[in-house]
């Protein structure tokens, strides 16, 4: 057990409606693990898929056992949310990755019932998940990223070869699509040609109503960096990933054994050190609190640095790039969420602090 003061009371928040259901799952038996390292009592509350709440002791151990049907006396319709009765709690860490966690709405729910809670606000939050915004936000702020252009479903849907010609006007292949609202890679496809260009597009959309079409970087090194505080947060060593397919897909994050993390990443020390100038300016310029990963493109032939997004609730699995890189920073996973546990109480006591008065 860590040595600390204090003892926190904990609600781990995991589960969630996205398709990154199962890979929260992983995540928070992490967080909880690493939360009762540090000593702190962890109240687990699973959502399942369809969006019930399970507070009930083994709601866990069904989300686990991928039962998320609802438990007895849940009041919860499928169709109708009413809001939990949560138990007495100091705080909560959000586990959720992707839509209906990571993008604000969580945030604001805990907000709106005064619960502290690890990670960043609603502003951030929402900024982050939408890759589209986000990018006007870094370019603002003058962080370097590859040529893009964002296609809405209206205008695909109405004049697909218009939308098309437009993108091939304006971009080179190869050409990535992403939807603009999702993370873990899903809906993202690499494309060379018209041929694929159509097809990936309809992939993207059945995930959001907007996609993010960007040019590909040239023999790409893929490096992420860990952040980590509020005012002045710090950047960590940076990693890379070598991903077993062709790009760090789903598949290569969570399902194949053959993508490697090396950490530290192979880089000179200018390099290693912009990289982390970069990350905090872009955890900065979407105003993130607590924690975030930042993930870049290296060009492999001219080593021009491009980044690519911001991950406000980054995965903490057990090949999660996020507390692996504080590890080897000098952090270990337990020190590590008790810091993001003081992180939340403190920007929490800062805004109760605030008039909400004349």
């Amino acid at each position: 057990m860590m040595a600390q003061q204090v003892r926190y009371r904990v609600g781990v928040l995991f589960g969630g409606r996205s398709s990154e259901h199962a890979v929260s799952l992983a995540s928070a038996r992490t967080v909880m693990h690493a939360l009762r390292q540090a000593g702190h009592e962890v109240i687990p509350i699973g959502i399942s898929p369809t969006g019930q709440w399970l507070l009930q002791p083994d709601g866990w151990l069904r989300l686990a056992a991928g039962e998320p049907r609802p438990l007895p006396h849940d009041k919860t319709a499928q169709n109708r949310w009413e809001p939990p009765t949560l138990p007495p709690l100091d705080l909560i860490f959000p586990v959720l990755h992707g839509p209906y966690g990571e993008d604000g709405t969580v945030q604001g729910l805990l907000e709106m019932v005064g619960l502290p809670y690890v990670g960043s606000g609603v502003l951030a939050s929402a900024a982050a998940m939408d890759k589209a915004i986000a990018r006007r936000l870094f370019a603002s702020d003058g962080l370097p990223q590859v040529r893009y252009r964002v296609v809405r479903q209206q205008e695909w849907q109405a004049a697909p070869t218009t939308a098309v010609q437009r993108i091939e006007q304006e971009l080179s292949y190869p050409l990535f699509l992403k939807p603009a609202n999702m993370g873990s890679s899903v809906g993202v496809s690499k494309v060379v040609s018209r041929a694929q260009l159509e097809p990936a597009m309809w992939t993207a959309l059945r995930y959001d109503r907007k996609v993010l079409v960007e040019e590909a970087v040239p023999a790409a090194r893929e490096i992420e960096v860990s952040v980590l505080g509020n005012e002045q947060p710090e950047a960590s060593v940076a990693g890379e990933i070598v991903p077993a397919n062709e790009f760090y897909d789903y598949n290569a994050k969570y399902e194949s054994a053959g993508s490697q993390l090396l950490i530290p990443a192979r880089l000179e020390e200018s390099e290693q050190q912009q990289l982390q100038r970069y990350a905090v300016r872009a955890f900065q310029a979407l105003e993130c609190e607590g924690m975030a990963r930042v993930d870049f493109l290296l060009d492999g032939q001219s080593g021009r640095i491009y980044l690519n997004e911001v991950n406000t609730l980054p995965g903490f699995t057990h090949i999660s790039m996020y507390p692996k890189l504080w590890e080897a920073s000098g952090l270990s996973c337990a020190m590590l969420v008790h810091r993001l546990l003081e992180l939340a109480m403190e920007r929490f006591q800062a805004r109760q602090a605030l008039s909400t008065g004349r």
